[in-house]
């Protein structure tokens, strides 16, 4: 093992979150009750933060495309129910892709950034930024080898 592997890195006090699901829950619609709704006003449905809510924890479990939003949402719908209003129940793809279609992407994004950040603070934590990559070509059909993938953790501190 080379010298420059051997340092000790510094470890961080662990943390014991003090934050139940309420707080967390208010914290997040505090952040993004801000984004404007581009919606109609005859077409709302459902509320634009039960519809936001629904496709970022989505998207954390894994989702990957309009479907798997609603298929997510129909299969913790009685958990949703908890904490969200969902007035006419769960959307369908279209409607969710319709949605995200019209959210203006900057304020959007913006409203994530400060959720994110307010959390980071809240807990105490450390932000890790995660990539990957796919090197083209790097497969072999031959063998029936994959392709290479590079995955970047960086901590951000």
């Amino acid at each position: 093992m080379s010298i420059g592997f051997k340092k000790k890195c510094k470890t961080r006090k662990s943390v014991t979150p003090s934050v139940d699901s309420k707080e967390i829950t208010s914290n997040f619609l505090q952040h993004f009750t801000g984004i404007k709704d581009p919606r109609v006003e005859r077409t709302r449905w459902h509320l634009l933060t039960d519809i936001i809510t629904i496709s970022l924890l989505a998207v954390i479990a894994g989702a990957e495309g309009w479907e798997d939003i609603e298929e997510y949402g129909l299969s913790k719908k009685e958990w949703l129910e908890t904490f969200l209003e969902l007035p006419e129940g769960i959307l369908s793809p279209d409607t969710f892709r319709r949605v995200f279609e019209r959210i203006n992407p900057k304020e959007f994004e913006q409203c994530f950034r400060n959720w994110v950040q307010s959390l980071v603070e809240k807990l105490g934590v450390e932000v890790v930024a995660i990539d990957g990559k796919t090197h083209r070509g790097s497969y072999d059909r031959e063998s029936k080898l994959k392709a290479l993938h590079t995955v970047s953790a960086w901590a951000c501190e």
